[in-house]
């Protein structure tokens, strides 16, 4: 699995589910690398503000995470296991970060049910516990994140 440092694209095929891969987190290691993408989002907020796409929030972002040397994974590819067979389906998490925290980035006037949803899914999916699910399109950052424990 690659980890970025840089904020290339996870381009390798057959990756395996990060959460097979490494150790359980504690609650309080959960806690500390949410509390560090936050610190990190809010700098990117801060710098740049609402309007703009989310692609552009999320290369900021991975290189303000880069900066701090949080360790993460852009584009993370997500099979969707179906009667016994892995299927690419196509879906990407925006970011892993530390091969713990799923988070997903939006730039929308609100968050709407379907993006928590979508959140949701992506943690059963890859059994991960947490995830953070924050929209930049807002005059204040913290309103607009959501996090998620399954």
């Amino acid at each position: 699995m690659k980890t970025h440092h840089r904020g290339t694209e996870a381009t390798e095929k057959g990756l395996m589910k990060a959460h097979h891969r490494g150790r359980e987190h504690t609650e309080e290691e959960l806690n500390r690398i949410t509390e560090q993408v936050i610190g990190a989002a809010i700098e990117v907020h801060r710098a740049l503000g609402p309007g703009l796409l989310e692609s552009a929030y999320e290369e900021c972002l991975g290189r303000e995470l880069t900066l701090r040397s949080i360790p993460f994974v852009r584009q993370h590819p997500l099979p969707v296991e179906y009667k016994g067979m892995e299927l690419d389906c196509g879906y990407r998490l925006d970011l892993l970060v530390a091969n713990a925290v799923v988070v997903e980035l939006k730039a929308v006037s609100a968050i709407e049910p379907i993006h928590e949803a979508q959140l949701l899914t992506y943690l059963k999916l890859g059994g991960w516990k947490l995830g953070l699910l924050i929209n930049f399109n807002v005059p204040v950052l913290r309103d607009g994140i959501r996090r998620r424990i399954l």
